[in-house]
């Protein structure tokens, strides 16, 4: 017997998961299942977090991989703080404005190795254990490898995901250095549909080695001098040097106040710092009610002021000109709010791009918590896979400019704009709990809309994950999803912004919020929009 898919978003109602001892939200059953395992082994919401990370890069490897960049934020409980981890990589040394050009680009390629930078996951897996966790990595990273050769059934929006990758890659990726790819993602000439059994055999021994070594293999070893001849060989721009020295960086979260809850995002080169300017923005308006024409155009018009600023200002944090904390100060806030008509305006930011990412949370039942999300960007990323290994690497580097006056501007060892935030709430000093949405530039957008929904509108984790989606597109058009009002898409239009209706809902993210109540019970909520899984206990 065989099954249609049905890619209807999700049911009407859905109720969120009540558990006290751990609990893991993910797009992907598999993972969330696999950082479950590591909780029941004895290992806490850190070695979690690895185990889903990993698994991540098998069971939905149209958003992720090994070659992908990582960010997170962990609450250690017997300490009270809130950590934050960057692991997005840097362009490679021997790479410039001038060599790009000189082979003939006049923008930043979308494929191909030019691109890639240094990943950063398999570092930040290493830096989470290594400092937090309770298990070696050979043991919170099993099940991931135990996907990777024994086989795992594609899921339907898996599916769906991977065909649409492998329309555009037969079309766009004609040259020999992405042969690997179509070697390990399409082995029989196809893509995997629904149901089928999905294996990767390389990608099993790579994770075997990293989990074995620490990650140390990636980076100055086996596994790094086969990333490095592969790029080589086809061009790239890649040295031994690049990986030898990288290392992920512990960083301080930034964070504004939002009627009485501390919501904390990591800086730059991150763009979680354009979530917190709109809310430092709506902050200075009150909200009644949420299907109203007034909320909708309020927040349309913050998310582009914050948007207008953060395109122009974040980059690496070394060639930054104005701080974090200039963008996030208060009166900053209140002078952009002025701003704001009963009309539609038009900054001119960039033109977003789409994205893939995974994002998932996980907590255990001592009251640690990790908010964390990792990358290949744009599906499966540049294209790149590493012979043999299973590795697929971001492409970060499209978000680099070749014009040497952007703040954005390529540069070797630069770290880009990077799309990819975690999120966390505080509240008096004390964890509420983790949050995140995938999807590129949707992320700061859907975390201003889950916050709000939060706070503003009192809906429960899943309410605020389900509730109908917008999001800026460009100038002053933003696309709303098929649930959204009609009634107040048409009131909005009259106020002058251009608005789309947009029938694939993927394109509005896809999340997943871990909250503690204050008896200690974990409150879960995954989106409706992906395959998505909370496993508990």
């Amino acid at each position: 017997m065989q099954f249609i898919p049905n890619y209807l978003p999700y049911p009407s109602v859905r109720y969120p998961i009540y558990a006290r001892n751990g609990m893991v939200c993910a797009s992907s059953p598999q993972a969330a299942a696999a950082g479950l395992e590591a909780m029941k082994k004895g290992g806490n919401a850190m070695d979690a977090a690895v185990a889903t990370a990993a698994a991540l890069t098998v069971c939905e490897p149209t958003a992720n991989g090994i070659g992908s960049d990582a960010f997170a934020l962990i609450w250690v409980e017997k300490e009270k703080k809130l950590y934050g981890l960057n692991a997005s990589g840097f362009s490679p040394r021997n790479i410039s404005i001038d060599a790009l050009k000189a082979q003939g680009h006049e923008t930043m390629p979308t494929y191909g190795w030019a691109p890639t930078m240094v990943p950063g996951a398999p570092a930040a897996w290493a830096a989470v254990a290594n400092r937090f966790g309770a298990l070696p990595m050979t043991e919170s990273m099993a099940p991931a490898i135990r996907y990777a050769r024994e086989g795992y059934p594609a899921s339907p929006n898996l599916a769906r995901m991977w065909k649409r990758a492998y329309d555009k890659f037969t079309t766009v990726l004609q040259g020999e250095e992405y042969a690997a790819w179509f070697d390990t993602f399409t082995p029989e000439g196809r893509c995997p549909a629904a149901g089928d059994m999905i294996r990767l055999p390389d990608h099993a021994d790579t994770l075997e080695e990293i989990a074995r070594t620490q990650a140390e293999s990636f980076y100055r070893g086996a596994l790094a001098e086969k990333i490095v001849a592969d790029s080589q060989k086809h061009g790239g721009f890649f040295c031994a040097e690049d990986f030898a020295e990288y290392q992920p960086q512990w960083v301080e979260p930034i964070s504004v106040d939002y009627r009485g809850y501390t919501v904390c995002e990591i800086p730059p080169n991150g763009q979680g710092i354009v979530a917190l300017m709109a809310l430092n923005i709506l902050k200075e308006f009150s909200f009644p009610e949420k299907e109203s024409i007034d909320t909708y155009h309020k927040q349309w018009e913050a998310m582009k002021i914050a948007f207008a600023d953060g395109k122009y200002h974040v980059t690496d944090p070394r060639y930054m000109k104005v701080t974090p904390a200039d963008l996030l100060a208060p009166e900053y806030g209140a002078h952009r709010a002025a701003q704001i008509t009963d009309t539609a305006a038009e900054p001119c930011p960039e033109l977003p791009p789409k994205s893939g990412t995974v994002y998932f949370c996980t907590a255990d039942g001592e009251g640690n918590m990790v908010s964390f999300i990792q990358s290949n960007y744009m599906g499966f990323g540049s294209g790149i896979v590493v012979e043999g290994t299973g590795i697929s690497l971001q492409n970060r580097g499209h978000d680099f400019s070749l014009n040497p006056e952007d703040a954005n501007a390529l540069a070797p060892g630069k770290k880009s704009y990077h799309t990819i935030i975690p999120g966390f709430l505080l509240k008096d000093g004390e964890a509420v709990g983790p949050f995140g949405v995938m999807g590129g530039y949707m992320q700061p957008q859907g975390h201003v809309q889950v916050v709000m929904n939060l706070v503003d509108f009192h809906l429960n984790p899943q309410q605020a994950l389900d509730a109908p989606r917008w999001q800026w597109i460009k100038g002053k058009t933003f696309q709303v999803e098929d649930r959204f009002s009609n009634e107040i898409a048409k009131q909005l239009a009259l106020r002058g912004h251009d608005v789309q209706v947009a029938l694939d809902n993927v394109a509005f993210g896809r999340g997943q919020m871990i909250l503690k109540l204050e008896n200690g019970t974990l409150v879960g909520g995954t989106e409706g929009r992906t395959d998505s899984n909370i496993a508990c206990w």
